[in-house]
């Protein structure tokens, strides 16, 4: 498995830097928010690093989104019914 340090294209609050650290470890990006937001009380750090790795993450790509085996052709949805 080809694991890359990216941005988040889907779990997004503001620029996909806790998504992405979330999903690259593989923990729930609430702990990134958490630890960020606790950094940033504490010191103001959290606010640097989150920039920090704002400018040097690159965005993941619409290709590294994970849409699971059971994605859905568009003349197969629900609205074909109506």
């Amino acid at each position: 498995m080809n694991k890359r340090l990216r941005r988040s294209t889907t779990d997004r609050k503001l620029a996909g830097v806790a998504g992405g650290l979330g999903e690259f470890f593989g923990i729930d990006a609430t702990i990134i928010r958490i630890i960020f937001a606790f950094l940033a009380v504490f010191g103001g750090t959290g606010i640097v690093a989150y920039i920090i790795l704002w400018i040097l993450m690159p965005e993941g790509s619409s290709s590294d989104r994970n849409f699971g085996s059971n994605s859905k052709n568009h003349s197969n949805d629900n609205w074909s019914n109506f």
